[in-house]
């Protein structure tokens, strides 16, 4: 968790005092449920929202009594955070369980200058697969408004518009579904919660598909000159030749946790690699984990890690790998028989034993800083000890590890010695306070250089070349002096060769004059030809697709609609026009932002409803005016005895609403074909909208 007390200080609002009376009295505030009783002793209105923010992943802005009836979190984060990032998998499982009665919001609460950008934003919610409203709030509006002080923080509102509840830092999905099972039987006897359900224009629909997805990290082997991509938001690993030629994809590409061959294994957001001969130990990030994939047999296996997250202080003894917990590795480095990791969710070096199978702390106190000294502690957060902010990028000279200490903008190094001690290359570690808000983009000597957190660092001929990853360049240093300066830039962020831009790039490797970076949010792998004016180039990598993606399951929510009976249809034995017309609430429109999704389904004669054998024909209709129309060809109607016509589409009040609802009709209606018969149909529902 960071705690954030630059931002200057604002009236301490009804909803502030909430956030520090919940503080102070736990997670236990909810009174038992009873008929009589609300679950929550705490209630206080929320305020509005400021105007003239920017949504993203909605479609539009969403107001506070557009969202009664459901229960609302509101997730404070930034995209740097590594403490965010491990609420946003829980989020999702609670978004899962609760689809109809919970609806959770994110505060974009910028730390680094860079995040403040709205493509910025949007590169991070679809690189980490969010699926809920984000607000921009750049200048800090709404987190003041609600009194934050630390990512992340989550605030819960309940169905009748009331902030009920509070925390800062960490959470988990069974807290806060222990949360919302209790308060939700209180709602439902009051008949205050609307199940109706609702979907948001997500960015991830209009987001057109590539060979690569926000590709992390890369590692290469001069002796077979093989090129490691941690192709991370397809949760695989492809690997290829120097020039492109692709060689293997290891993973189905879908995220889970599984160990098997190179068909079957899966990944989830997996990161920096190091290689061992036909041997490869992947940082399995968002699985806790540290996998081996043996190229010699395609098979990949789990070394380090029980799949769940380090919740608590580390010990600092050793232990077998395959039972300790870890906290998202995000970078390793092999250095004889041992295994460095950047343990980026507990701020440390971790070490494994590649003998005899044990892992443990190595170096850092565990407490989020960057401070230089003795690297390794007695005990966790012992003062007077290296600490390390998010440390997220290794390299090596075989003397020293060098470290990319992210949320510090710091390179940092620790002797590979057990008496070796933690020193700053370039950064804050120096500086009274504020060392985690110190940064920027400034070349030169050690004393006067700033970088914006670099994610990703390399070794090659006596220089550090670092993937300055905020500000989008790539820098050399001289890890002797500090002295920096920017390898290949126009100070613009993009997607060019020439001019060299780059977007975000959170990974390097070097190897034989050459640099290869994971030029993150362009999902591209750039090499650079180093020289006294090195050059760029784009790697294409032939053959490469991206995974199937798998398809909703949307059975459930047909089957949750009453079917409506229709009288008997005389149609002609050629193509059939449908005019349907779905029920829609009063005052509300059809959204042309989602095209409505039309299902036939069509009985033949002598096949029992719904057998495999029934023709089954999809239609996405993009006009949305009413009524909605399709056309079936003459050879699907053909000897049909009954036809069945499934429709989901999205309503809302008004045209580029951030919210819109979800409504399912069905239609059946048995069927005659006759040559006098008719060449339309026509469906819409008398009844009332419930």
């Amino acid at each position: 968790m960071v705690r954030f007390f630059k931002s200057p200080p604002c009236a301490i609002t009804t909803v502030a005092v909430l956030i520090v009376l919940i503080s102070i009295l736990g997670t236990n505030v909810m009174a038992e449920n009873s008929s009589m009783r609300p679950p929550f002793p705490i209630r206080r209105p929320v305020p509005s929202l400021p105007e003239n923010l920017t949504w993203l992943n909605s479609g539009g802005p969403i107001s506070w009594p557009q969202l009664r009836g459901k229960f609302v979190l509101l997730d404070f984060w930034t995209y740097c955070c590594i403490n965010c990032m491990h609420v946003l998998p829980e989020l999702k499982k609670l978004e899962h369980k609760y689809p109809l009665e919970l609806i959770v919001i994110g505060i974009h609460s910028a730390k680094f200058a860079t995040e403040r950008e709205a493509q910025n934003i949007t590169e991070a919610i679809l690189r980490y697969g969010i699926e809920h409203p984000v607000v921009v709030d750049s200048d800090m509006r709404v987190w003041q408004t609600f009194g934050v002080n630390a990512w992340p923080t989550l605030v819960l509102i309940d169905p009748q518009g009331y902030a009920v509840w509070a925390t800062s830092g960490e959470t988990t999905f069974e807290a806060l579904d222990e949360l919302i099972s209790r308060g939700l039987p209180f709602y439902e006897q009051q008949n205050l919660i609307d199940r109706t359900p609702v979907r948001f224009d997500t960015l991830a629909r209009r987001t057109p598909r590539t060979p690569l997805r926000f590709p992390g990290k890369v590692a290469v082997d001069e002796a077979s000159g093989r090129l490691f991509i941690a192709d991370s938001s397809h949760h695989r690993i492809v690997v290829t030749t120097w020039d492109g030629e692709l060689l293997a994809v290891i993973g189905t590409g879908q995220q889970g946790f599984k160990d098997g061959s190179f068909t079957e294994a899966e990944f989830s957001q997996p990161q920096g690699m190091a290689i061992r001969g036909d041997e490869v130990l992947v940082a399995d990030t968002e699985n806790h984990a540290i996998r081996r994939i043996d190229l010699t047999a395609k098979s990949v296996t789990t070394i380090a890690g029980t799949g769940r997250q380090l919740r608590r202080a580390p010990t600092m003894d050793p232990k077998p790998a395959r039972n300790a917990d870890l906290s998202s590795p995000w970078d390793l480095l092999l250095a004889e028989d041992f295994l460095y990791i950047a343990m980026a969710g507990c701020h440390q070096i971790w070490r494994m034993n590649l003998k005899d199978g044990r892992i443990g702390v190595y170096a850092g106190n565990a407490a989020e800083d960057i401070v230089d000294g003795e690297r390794l502690p007695p005990a966790p957060y012992r003062m007077c000890f290296a600490s390390f902010a998010q440390p997220s990028g290794l390299a090596s000279d075989g003397r020293s590890l060098f470290v990319a200490d992210s949320e510090g903008s710091s390179i940092r190094s620790v002797g590979l010695e057990n008496n070796g001690e933690v020193e700053t290359i370039v950064g804050t570690a120096k500086l009274p306070y504020a060392r985690l808000f110190t940064f920027g983009d400034r070349d030169g000597p050690r004393d006067q250089a700033l970088l914006q957190h670099p994610l990703g660092v390399a070794y090659l001929d006596e220089f550090l070349y670092v993937a300055d990853t905020y500000n989008n360049k790539i820098k050399r240093i001289n890890p002797a002096t500090g002295e920096t300066v920017t390898l290949a830039d126009d100070d613009t962020s993009g997607e060019s060769d020439q001019p060299p831009r780059f977007n975000e790039p959170g990974g390097i490797a070097a190897a034989k004059g050459r640099l290869f970076v994971a030029d993150t949010n362009n999902h591209a792998i750039r090499v650079i030809e180093l020289s006294d004016q090195p050059t760029i180039k784009t790697l294409t990598i032939r053959g490469l697709t991206p995974p199937e993606t798998p398809k909703p399951q949307d059975d459930a929510a047909w089957d949750a609609v009453a079917l409506r009976q229709q009288p008997v249809q005389r149609l002609s034995p050629g193509d059939i026009t449908i005019e349907l017309t779905p029920p829609l609430p009063p005052g509300m429109k059809l959204n042309p932002g989602f095209s409505p999704e039309i299902q036939a389904i069509v009985s033949r004669e002598g096949s029992p409803a719904g057998a495999d054998s029934a023709v089954i024909r999809s239609f996405r209709v993009q006009d949305t005016s009413l009524p909605l129309r399709l056309t079936l060809p003459a050879q699907d109607v053909q000897n049909a005895r009954r036809i069945e016509i499934r429709c989901t589409y999205f309503y809302c009040e008004t045209e580029g609403s951030g919210l819109c609802r979800m409504g399912t009709a069905r239609w059946f209606f048995p069927v005659e074909i006759a040559p006098d018969g008719l060449g339309r149909i026509q469906l819409s529902s008398e009844e009332p909208f419930r």
